[in-house]
């Protein structure tokens, strides 16, 4: 009976965007432009303004993930992340109502909305894993020769053909904005300190900034460019420390829902108070809403480790 509620539900939901001739794409930004618009009144703006008012978690997450799209250069994609965000909803709360468990309906929903965007987090953390070691090539090779003939377009020239992209693209547009540009080293050094979201590849382009200014603080490049193997070795570290916790919090996630179909052949009494009853489908709710807040909280504590000034 549920499943032909869903059905013709499904069906009357489909109804409306063709009589309304809205596509999914339209409703859903209109949705999630509704969830990041800031507040009207001038009282709220102001507390926003100066973080006296907490921004709401939908809309942190939503900004977030704009910004890690930005970064890693994969803004076009954030439509199709609404979207789908959209849909997984769609799917949570459909599972909620075929299992006939209506408390789970929101946990479900809300929380199949979110995997998404937690997954975007995940690949942040190896999009910068691969900029620091990148990076730690580029600027160890490009300092050294620095230090040698004391001339940052040279330096980057000779190296130009060992560096891998995203670093590349950085250094190309340097030395072409100086032969074709504007031949101002300051200024194309200051153009490229803001293209790479990294605090040590910011403090080695402020140092090489001094040193147009004054060539006897070169001495200062290369413990900064050894900044970036020390963290290295710091997150080689903490990844070995988060492994078996990381394996340890799957296999529970995995053994509670599989502990549900199990209990079905263990015990019929047991599964039928779990899955029929108020107090058993609350319970289920309550483990549902556990498994999505420990899933985000795992996500946001097994980031590495940036080095901050």
């Amino acid at each position: 009976m549920n499943l032909i509620l869903l059905l013709a539900c499904v069906g009357m939901i489909t109804g409306f965007f063709i009589l309304l001739s809205i596509s999914p794409a339209e409703f859903t930004d209109g949705i999630f432009a509704r969830l990041l618009s800031n507040s009207t009144s001038l009282k709220a703006e102001i507390k926003e303004s100066t973080n006296r008012k907490k921004v709401g978690f939908f809309k942190r997450e939503i900004k977030e993930v704009q910004e890690i799209l930005k970064v890693t250069g994969r803004s076009k994609q954030f439509p199709f992340l609404c979207l789908l965000s959209l849909a997984l909803f769609a799917v949570g709360a459909s599972i909620a109502i075929m299992i006939g468990n209506f408390f789970a309906v929101p946990v479900l929903a809300i929380g199949c909305m979110m995997l998404p965007f937690w997954y975007v987090r995940l690949t942040q953390s190896h999009f910068k894993k691969d900029i620091a070691s990148e990076l730690e090539t580029a600027l160890s090779i490009i300092t050294t020769a620095y230090l040698r003939n004391e001339d940052i377009v040279t330096a980057v020239e000779e190296n130009i053909g060992y560096l891998n992209p995203p670093v590349l693209s950085v250094f190309k547009a340097f030395t072409y904005r100086i032969k074709m540009i504007n031949p101002d080293i300051i200024a194309a050094l200051v153009a490229m300190r803001e293209q790479i979201d990294n605090a040590v590849f910011r403090e080695w382009c402020d140092a090489m900034i001094a040193c147009q200014h004054d060539r006897s603080l070169k001495s200062t490049l290369t413990p900064i460019v050894t900044k970036l193997s020390d963290m290295r070795v710091v997150n080689g570290e903490l990844e070995n420390l988060v492994f078996e916790p990381r394996k340890e919090f799957i296999s529970m996630q995995i053994l509670m829902l599989s502990n549900i179909p199990l209990l079905y052949f263990l015990n019929k009494d047991w599964y039928g108070t779990l899955m029929y009853t108020a107090p058993g489908q609350m319970v289920l709710a309550v483990c549902f809403i556990i498994m999505f807040v420990s899933m985000a909280r795992v996500i946001k504590l097994t980031q590495p480790i940036e080095y901050r000034r």
